[in-house]
């Protein structure tokens, strides 16, 4: 295991307006805010979902697959570098922009984010 699923990211024009449609939907709450990203999760020290300001925003049209589906997930690891050279030996690519933002073999895009303290650690080597 190289890391484990943080967050399920959506893009959408206001953040904190569909993260509040999600808490409502899913009965859980809003438990992180600001003016480009929000999340709603069973508690503050959980994963969940993200919702992320996309400055010129087209919804999907699905099943068009014109306008696809737009998410992507975040994966917590205990530490960047590696992980990166293992997602690298899977067979992801690398994007030229962002920091830690690869490609799925098939181009669904996907980032490496540093493991927050609260969570336990990966590898079972690696102490908080």
């Amino acid at each position: 295991m190289i890391g484990r699923l943080h967050h399920v990211i959506i893009d959408c024009p206001e953040p904190n307006v569909l993260a509040q449609f999600y808490s409502e939907l899913l009965g859980m709450p809003v438990t992180y805010q600001s003016a480009t990203f929000a999340v709603v999760a069973r508690s503050e020290t959980s994963s969940g979902i993200g919702f992320q300001r996309v400055a010129e925003y087209h919804p999907p049209a699905w099943p068009d697959p014109d306008s696809p589906q737009q998410f992507h997930c975040d994966v917590m690891v205990d530490d960047l570098d590696s992980a990166e050279q293992a997602v690298l030996a899977l067979g992801a690519k690398k994007f030229s922009q962002g920091d830690h933002v690869y490609a799925d073999p098939v181009g669904h895009p996907f980032c490496l984010v540093p493991r927050p303290g609260w969570a336990s650690p990966i590898s079972p080597s690696i102490q908080p």
